[in-house]
């Protein structure tokens, strides 16, 4: 979202920013899952943004659907930008964030984790270096959570969020069942636990997505 302006008042600063227009894919969410073709439109919106903070080296690092509006005529904006940071290491942290709030209070200090629990890449979750596979690994949950109309990592807690994303394995029978098998696949490689093996370039996974509805294969392929 712009920026139109830093403004002071009664010795406090704030930020002068565009009103965006729409639902978050949090509510959209909460109200089931969306029909494939257009979950595929919305997530193709998606990664182009995050190709063209990526392409500046920016990672956002709290891509959640909380964080992105859907308005009226279809358009996405990403919003909170707030823990982006130019790629380089991180410190090693504990886990500390939640579900629901974003963590920002004494945010560069060591022992802190940086997101939003349910969202978090593995290595994000660990207190790793990360980079703009940490956001492939959040545009491949909201991706799932669209189709599927459903959370992907719901633990009680905190804690119990953080182990989903370490070590559990998504359901992929949440999925529809007419789903294709490139798109499939395409989710599989998001959310690769193991960075190495996950998807490099959300470009990638943009090419692919328009691939899928050029062909209109999304609900028809067997």
């Amino acid at each position: 979202a712009a920026i139109h302006g830093i403004e002071e008042d009664q010795d406090r600063i704030f930020l002068a920013m565009e009103l965006a227009p729409g639902e978050t894919l949090e509510a959209r969410i909460d109200r089931g899952a969306m029909p494939t073709e257009e979950a595929l439109t919305v997530a193709v919106q998606i990664a182009a943004g995050l190709e063209e903070a990526h392409a500046k080296n920016i990672v956002h690092r709290d891509l959640k659907p909380a964080n992105v509006k859907l308005s009226a005529d279809g358009l996405i904006k990403i919003l909170d930008f707030g823990l982006a940071r130019a790629y380089e290491g991180e410190e090693e942290a504990t886990a500390d964030s939640g579900t629901s709030p974003t963590l920002t209070a004494a945010m560069t200090q060591a022992g802190v984790i940086l997101g939003t629990a349910a969202y978090m890449s593995p290595e994000q979750a660990r207190g790793k270096e990360v980079d703009a596979r940490t956001d492939i690994w959040a545009f491949g949950v909201i991706l799932w959570e669209l189709l599927a109309g459903c959370r992907l990592f719901a633990g009680e807690t905190v804690t119990d969020t953080l182990a989903m994303v370490l070590r559990s394995d998504p359901d992929w029978t949440a999925l529809p069942t007419e789903m294709s098998t490139s798109l499939r696949r395409l989710l599989q490689r998001c959310l690769q636990r193991d960075k190495r093996q996950r998807m490099h370039h959300i470009a990638d996974a943009r090419i692919v997505l328009e691939e899928i509805l050029q062909d209109g294969t999304s609900a028809h392929e067997p």
